[in-house]
């Protein structure tokens, strides 16, 4: 750094450098509380979205029999309509499509449950929960509604990650109610592989049973069974001709 014979030399050089560069900090300063207010103004908005949208979410579940016994469905369904519209940049406008698609399935109203199951597909996250959620649910909608090609791109093109089990036993169930049995049974396999190992809260006798039902583990078992007889009636000959000679 520069050093200066006298103070008065100091001063003048802080008044040269203060005059050059002064108005540019005072901009800096400015722009950064500006952006300090702005953002905590906006986080607390967004605390306060949140907070809102749980409190309605919450009197959607209590409206369509989610946490206790149904008051008016019709209400519920208007909530979530609403929490769609006000917050859909929240988690909670997402599982309230999820629940309208449920609903729309229960009517038999398929083409209604596409819509939401792809609008929350359009805001959730890629490789949430959310999102893995929705593309299984859609998968078996489109298969129900008879587009069952499309059903499988789905579940062929997702990384189902935790949810592999899952992603493989609707594909099975997919693939099954089209005729295409071997690969089912393929499907299955993998699923009760993968859920043993990620524990996703299938359940296994199901699975089992769906297996069992494209394998003829019977069939086999009674062709055992009957050369087991086969070759014990070849060998009873043997043995009287034993104890003949024996008694000779």
């Amino acid at each position: 750094m520069e050093e200066y014979r006298t103070e008065e030399e100091q001063v003048e050089a802080l008044r040269r450098w203060w005059k050059e560069n002064g108005r540019s900090i005072i901009a800096a300063i400015i722009i950064a509380l500006s952006a300090s207010f702005a953002w905590q103004s906006w986080q607390s908005n967004q605390e306060g979205k949140d907070a809102n949208a749980s409190t309605l979410y919450q009197s959607m579940l209590a409206a369509i029999g989610i946490t206790e016994a149904p008051a008016n469905a019709q209400a519920g369904v208007d909530i979530a309509q609403q929490l769609k519209q006000n917050f859909d940049g929240t988690t909670y406008a997402q599982f309230a499509a999820l629940h309208l698609a449920a609903l729309a399935v229960n009517r038999g109203e398929l083409p209604d449950a596409e819509d939401e199951l792809r609008w929350v597909l359009g805001k959730a996250a890629k490789g949430s929960d959310t999102e893995q959620v929705a593309q299984l649910r859609l998968a078996r909608v489109l298969a129900a509604s008879g587009d069952s090609d499309q059903a499988l791109a789905i579940l062929q093109d997702a990384a189902p990650g935790p949810y592999s089990a899952s992603y493989a036993a609707v594909r099975g169930d997919i693939l099954q109610s089209t005729g295409r049995t071997d690969e089912a049974r393929d499907a299955y396999m993998q699923a009760l592989a993968q859920a043993s190992n990620n524990q996703e809260g299938l359940q296994f006798s199901v699975l089992q049973q769906k297996l069992q039902s494209l394998t003829p583990v019977a069939v086999r078992d009674l062709s055992q069974t009957g050369r087991v007889q086969r070759g014990m009636s070849e060998q009873a000959p043997a043995i009287t001709d034993t104890a003949e000679t024996l008694e000779q």
